[in-house]
């Protein structure tokens, strides 16, 4: 399970504050992985969230930057997460495993097609995350969403593990693994719940399938 933060979403009155305290909940329930999505946050103030949200995880759980490999980098993070407007994930990879990073650094790609998500497979990526695959107010403007029946077809198309992204709820997650999805990948179903306890349980549920 991966929480994708919004610090916009995450509420006043210190919106970086705010996410942060959303990232420890995170952690505090079970999450694998956090992906910090800010990308209208400055290099140094992204920075400094990175590096917090790092030493939180205290090797617990994986996080990962979105689209920056130098944050990623200079944070300690556990990998980068590259979407359309981001470096090429062929180059990404490349310059990565010239034994630049450590071989264990991930490498994702945001996909919204089979031919994406192949492209990325193709390109050395770690994993993808493939959406929307419900109705969500932050991926509308990818579209409609693709459905479960897409999302299965993406995740027999390739063999590195595919992430659903996309409108994922407590209720309807465990429809993405059945289709396949090797985890989800979520907003709000994290940010609209701070009780960390009643949060654990939900991931406990989820993790158990």
């Amino acid at each position: 399970m991966c929480y994708v933060t919004d610090r916009k979403s995450a509420g006043p009155p210190d919106l970086t504050t705010s996410v942060m305290q959303c990232i420890r909940t995170a952690i505090a329930a079970g999450a694998d992985w956090v992906q910090i999505r800010e990308k209208d946050l400055a290099g140094r103030k992204l920075l400094g969230l990175a590096q917090e949200a790092v030493e939180a995880a205290a090797s617990q759980v994986r996080i990962l930057v979105n689209d920056r490999l130098d944050i990623a980098l200079a944070a300690g993070a556990a990998g980068v997460h590259l979407g359309g407007d981001s470096l090429p994930a062929r180059e990404v990879v490349r310059w990565c495993r010239k034994g630049k990073v450590s071989a264990d650094f991930l490498v994702g790609v945001s996909c919204h097609s089979i031919e994406d998500a192949r492209e990325a497979e193709s390109a050395g990526a770690n994993y993808i995350f493939f959406g929307p695959v419900f109705d969500t107010p932050s991926k509308q403007r990818f579209g409609a969403p693709q459905g479960i029946a897409k999302l299965t077809e993406v995740c027999r198309a390739v063999r590195i593990p595919t992430i659903a992204i996309g409108g994922i709820s407590a209720e309807n997650a465990a429809e993405c693994i059945r289709a396949g999805a090797a985890g989800i990948a979520a907003i709000r179903l994290f940010q609209e719940q701070r009780d960390s306890t009643a949060l654990r349980e939900i991931v406990k549920r989820l993790h158990a399938g």
